[in-house]
């Protein structure tokens, strides 16, 4: 964060809308190129190499998740832990936070490269793959395990960003990545015919790049936020901190992970590989429409968080109601596209027509309550921001555990491969309906404090008062 934002202090001060508008566009942009890239890599692969290395592409998705899972733990805990203590003008901690993430992101990345490389081959055939994908998988996930330390600090790096006062930066070097690794594919997929292998060197090669970018960010003394070696020792209280509100992102990720088998599983018993190559398809889309949402959310986080840590209790509040709205235009944009373009969106992937009628009727049963998510998905988000982590552990957990979980082990048995994609808009309404209940009863003693539902009371802790 800049010492001017400290001193003239916009985020205290300035309007809600437009405040969220100017933290939350350059997320979204950035947010929205990191799915993008990954759309990018499976079109290359669909168009270059062919419908089986996007069902391979698929099988990769849970291991990718559960990299991305140890990424989020330490990249969005840190992140919201440093907006509340800049909040707080504590510069020290700020910096220790900053100093202890980029030390765990080396270390848990090299571990998880480690331990995937050693067991790749087996873990890939328990997430579904046949002999037809497992080569594909195999190829793509070898060349992303090798570059998971890069990986993990780009993005952890890309978070503190954000919380610190940069979210142009942000989005630049997200950006930046998206161009490069379109090159990149380009390049090593049609003119060096690399394959599949190709589009994961273009992916690290892409990230390595937009890292160098942040690093010179964060090496430059002048920045109030930046790295400094009297800060980089372990302090057991801020990783438990870190560890504490990044355990729900950590949590939807492992969660994805297990669904994501699930579905191929259930996928290829009853349909086949064509069928996995779908819901690749699928699921790709739907990422970008979150990544969308997610791009708000982390607009908002700096926004609650700050304000939290200045007690200014009202603004917190307005910011939610804002991103709630923001979110469900933009789940409501991606129900339309899917359920009446879902042909021209699969034939941006491919021209097999079998996969093509496959992912069209796919996508219209998974878009079907896409209206509702973006509203669970703020929420989720907004008590994580104000340091209700169980709350927020609770809600992303539940759709995963408690409802998705069931429905696709007992639908399938039923229905086939419709029991796997009805499965999701069924888990999208009852998440949704939780949501609503517990933000239900917070406006209800908001209500009862404050008729005019414009200011919030906090308990000692720095917790909000919702029971």
């Amino acid at each position: 964060m800049n010492k001017d934002i400290l001193s003239s202090g916009p985020l205290v001060n300035k309007p809600i809308g437009k405040l969220l508008f100017q933290y939350a566009l350059p997320s979204i942009i950035a947010m929205s190129a990191s799915s993008i890239y990954n759309i990018a890599d499976s079109i290359f692969i669909g168009h270059g190499v062919g419908a089986m290395a996007i069902a391979g592409l698929a099988i990769s998705f849970p291991l990718m998740n559960i990299s991305a899972a140890f990424g989020a733990l330490l990249g969005i805990g840190a992140s919201a832990l440093t907006s509340v203590r800049l909040g707080e003008r504590n510069q020290k901690q700020a910096m220790l936070i900053l100093g202890n993430m980029i030390k765990l992101d080396v270390i848990i990345g090299l571990l998880v490269t480690i331990i995937g490389l050693l067991f790749l081959k087996p873990i890939l055939i328990f997430f579904g793959a046949s002999e037809n994908t497992l080569p594909y998988a195999y190829e793509y996930m070898s060349i992303i395990l090798l570059g998971n330390v890069i990986t993990h600090s780009f993005m952890g790096l890309n978070d503190m960003l954000r919380s610190s006062g940069h979210p142009k930066k942000a989005m630049s070097a997200m950006l930046l990545a998206v161009v490069v690794n379109c090159i990149l594919d380009a390049l090593f997929i049609f003119v060096f015919k690399w394959g599949i292998i190709g589009a994961a060197i273009a992916t690290v090669c892409a990230q390595a790049i937009a890292l160098g970018f942040e690093l010179n960010h964060f090496f430059n003394k002048s920045n109030y936020l930046h790295f400094d070696s009297n800060y980089f020792k372990f302090d057991k209280n801020i990783i438990k901190e870190i560890i504490a509100i990044g355990m729900s992102p950590f949590c939807m990720n492992v969660c994805s992970c297990m669904i994501i088998i699930l579905i191929n599983t259930g996928l290829m018993r009853y349909g086949g590989d064509i069928y996995i190559g779908a819901y690749g398809i699928i699921n790709r889309i739907g990422f970008l429409i979150q990544m969308s949402v997610a791009g708000f959310n982390q607009g908002m986080q700096p926004i609650a968080g700050f304000n939290l840590g200045a007690k200014k209790y009202e603004r917190v509040t307005k910011v939610l109601k804002y991103t709630i709205f923001c979110g469900t235009v933009v789940t409501t944009l991606g129900f339309i596209l899917g359920v009446f373009f879902p042909k021209h969106i699969a034939l941006m992937f491919t021209h097999d027509k079998e996969l093509i009628d496959i992912t069209a009727k796919g996508m219209r049963i998974v878009v079907s309550m896409f209206p509702l998510i973006g509203f669970q998905m703020v929420t989720t988000s907004f008590f994580q921001a104000v340091r209700q982590a169980k709350k927020a552990v609770f809600l992303s957990t539940t759709r995963q555990m408690l409802i998705l979980i069931p429905l696709l082990v007992f639908l399938p048995k039923f229905m086939g491969t419709d029991g796997v994609w009805i499965s999701m808009p069924i888990a999208d309404f009852l998440a949704s309906l939780l949501a609503a209940i517990l933000l239900y009863k917070l406006f209800k003693n908001f209500g009862e404090k404050n008729k005019s539902q414009e200011s919030v009371n906090f308990n000692t802790n720095k917790e909000f008062n919702v029971s």
